[in-house]
């Protein structure tokens, strides 16, 4: 009999640490399930397509990528140094990613991440309220709507919230314990959290600075500076603070190492105009004067939004953790001395408060809502608050202890009312129930939505290069967005280095760049990967893709013949080099009408007139057939071939690219020429090479 209440307690605490893992394993498995099935060309955010990389570089011991054609391999948000290319942002989240890339299924890191945040939150709301408390405070962090968005994409959010959690949980234990094992936990976490996004750990541990430094105040003047307590707790803290420094030292040694300035970050040698602080701001093509004013004004509409769309069933979430704020006194002195409830409380306040005023100065907070009087715009509307996801843990505790406070609230009022007025309240309780699933589904149902189709657009947009099977190829990949490789098209992106891999892509650039990569690879199979149409923002637009296999034709001539179909009156034959053009008359046959052009090493001909080719031999050449239709519009057809001739040689990529435009002779990839496209009535391109 005297060993049953320590049985029970033991009970207790099993039964509710299974809980909890069963509430991690189910946060993990659904945010598996999100980034496999809503997320599998990942997502809209190309940050993604970064870190996978930067990871794969990682596991072949790369800090950077180093080529002689920088141009050609620079990916999206890499840093270029000459012949090195490295990315803008800390290798801290990579090496986290890491390990699932190594096995072929990072997206079960991206699980485990998330059962790791979820299960922090709960030990640590249990360490600040009770066991019940922090159960459901691990549930609502579940449900939070953002948590689930942001965790399920390779993004450094989620992981440098675990990372803050770690350190908190740590801290707490390590103040309350003595703990030297919870100090260490502490020291590295906070270290590699600013490792990995400085700001953000920053204003995270901000509240937990201060409130060690008012406690070593504290003892020391209650107790003297020899006293017996003030030792320890100085070594405690020592501890923690050597190991943050270190954090700091080994990310300033890592500046050194890739930009060459230890107070240079990689993020700021990429744009420095990018950053913390009022006045001018500049990211690539956007900029913007970023004005306190206009930062109150984005933190107003940003909180906003997150209230009400992004909690718990909006706005019950919300609601409940300002009521939440009603326990944050609680009753007394309850806790530890060392440190109570009611400062730890105050502490997840403090970091609520330092999350967001610190993030009026940042003005990323402001590129997230894109446009501010459009609450569907902008990756805020997609994912939610990206720069405010540690605001998870006051909003889970706060939530959940706002609940269980308004649950005893109403016992207590039912307890003292008539069983009628139970009864009034178990069913408005039954009938709001579905209200809430409402609200929780309606959160999540629009970013659903607009995920699915742009992974539609993805699906259908890369469908030719997915379902290849390569082996030791080269694939040259449009600019669609500009210079950049992995911006759109994430899954198009090469390994850890540009020597290996089955396949490795480069940028679809002028003839002399392309001429330069195909003869740095030249055991590898070309192809070019193409698509017509416009590939924009609107998550419903298609492209049709193509792959199309390439191959470097090489001799003294090149007779082309390129035959169309007749789609109005025939008109000229327009053929152009850097040098000049050579224009002849083009007569139909029929339904179609036959071009004969040749290329040599002292130019390109057609129908008996010639023009010379560039000074270096190295262009692209282009032939124009144009056809005028009733009403006086224009049909063309364009073919453009990269030539590169050299002493008596010349060589081609064939085939050429082939488009068919209206009303103008140069429509870009909108108006791509596919076998099996969609075009007026009776056009078509059929073109032969002999070379010799």
């Amino acid at each position: 009999m005297t060993n049953a209440g320590p049985v029970r307690r033991f009970a207790a605490r099993r039964a509710w640490s299974l809980a909890l893992c069963a509430l991690a394993a189910l946060a993990g498995l659904s945010v598996l399930l999100v980034a496999r099935e809503l997320f599998p060309y990942l997502t809209v955010n190309h940050d993604e397509g970064v870190y996978l990389q930067q990871a794969a570089m990682l596991l072949e011991g790369n800090l950077w990528l180093t080529t002689d054609h920088p141009g050609a391999f620079r990916p999206w948000f890499f840093v270029q140094d000459g012949a090195r290319l490295y990315p803008k942002y800390s290798p801290v989240p990579s090496l986290l990613f890491a390990p699932g890339v190594a096995v072929g299924a990072p997206r079960v890191v991206l699980g485990l991440v998330a059962a790791g945040n979820v299960a922090l939150v709960g030990l640590l709301v249990r360490e600040a309220y009770d066991a019940p408390t922090g159960l459901l405070a691990a549930g609502v962090a579940l449900a939070t709507p953002f948590f689930v968005l942001i965790s399920a994409a390779f993004l450094p959010y989620a992981p440098t919230t675990l990372l803050n959690l770690l350190f908190a949980l740590g801290y707490v234990r390590m103040v309350r314990r003595g703990s030297y094992r919870y100090a260490l936990l502490a020291g590295v976490a906070v270290g590699l959290a600013f490792f990995a996004r400085p700001y953000t750990a920053v204003l995270f541990a901000a509240p937990f600075i201060v409130h060690a430094l008012l406690t070593l105040v504290r003892v020391v003047r209650e107790r003297g500076v020899r006293g017996a307590s003030v030792v320890p707790t100085a070594r405690l803290l020592t501890v923690v603070a050597l190991l943050g420094t270190a954090g700091v030292a080994v990310t300033l040694a890592y500046n050194r190492v890739v930009t060459g300035e230890a107070l240079l970050f990689p993020y700021q040698a990429f744009a420095p105009l990018d950053g913390p602080g009022f006045g001018y701001r500049r990211l690539l093509n956007h900029d913007v004067v970023y004005t306190p004013a206009l930062a109150l004004r984005t933190a107003g509409h940003l909180l906003w939004e997150l209230a009400t769309r992004w909690t718990v069933a909006p706005p019950v979430g919300t609601l409940l953790a300002l009521v939440g704020l009603l326990t944050v006194r609680g009753e007394g002195e309850a806790g530890p001395e060392a440190l109570p409830d009611r400062t730890l409380r105050l502490l997840f306040v403090g970091v609520a408060v330092s999350v967001v005023v610190g993030n009026v100065f940042f003005w990323g907070s402001f590129n997230v809502l894109a446009d501010l009087g459009d609450p569907t715009d902008g990756f805020m509307s997609e994912f939610g608050p990206f720069y405010h996801f540690d605001l998870l843990l006051p909003l889970a505790a706060f939530g959940a202890a706002g609940a269980r406070l308004l649950v005893r609230r109403g016992r207590a009022v039912l307890a003292a009312r008539t069983d009628y007025l139970r009864l009034a309240a178990l069913v408005v309780l039954v009938v709001s129930a579905p209200a809430l699933v409402g609200a929780q589904v309606t959160a999540l149902d629009g970013p659903v939505e607009e995920h699915a189709a742009e992974t539609e657009k993805y699906r259908t947009g890369v469908e030719p290069v997915a379902e290849a099977s390569f082996d030791r190829a080269l694939v040259f990949v449009p600019r669609t967005y500009g210079p950049w490789l992995n911006h759109p098209f994430q899954t198009l992106r090469n390994g850890g280095s540009l020597s290996s891999g089955d396949v490795l892509y480069a940028q679809d650039r002028d003839a002399a760049g392309n001429f330069a990569v195909v003869d740095r690879y030249p055991e590898r199979t070309l192809y070019r990967f193409t698509y017509q149409g416009e590939w924009g923002t609107d998550p419903e637009a298609r492209v049709t893709p193509a792959l199309q296999e390439l191959s470097v034709r090489e001799g003294e001539r090149h007779a082309v013949e390129t035959t169309v179909g007749t789609v109005g009156t025939p008109s000229t034959a327009r053929l152009e080099t850097a040098e000049g053009t050579a224009t002849v008359p083009v007569e139909a046959s029929g339904e179609s009408a036959t071009v004969e052009w040749a290329l040599d090493d002292d130019g390109a001909a057609v129908g008996g007139e010639s023009v010379p080719l560039a000074a270096d031999g190295t262009e692209t050449v282009a032939l124009t057939v144009t056809f005028v239709q009733e009403g006086g519009s224009t049909l063309t057809y364009r073919q453009e071939v990269a030539v590169d001739a050299s002493e008596g040689s010349v060589r081609i990529l064939w085939p050429g690219k082939t488009s068919v435009c209206s009303l103008t002779t140069d429509c870009g990839r909108e108006g791509t020429y596919l076998p099996d496209g969609d075009y007026v009535s009776g056009a078509s391109v059929n073109t032969t090479v002999r070379t010799r």
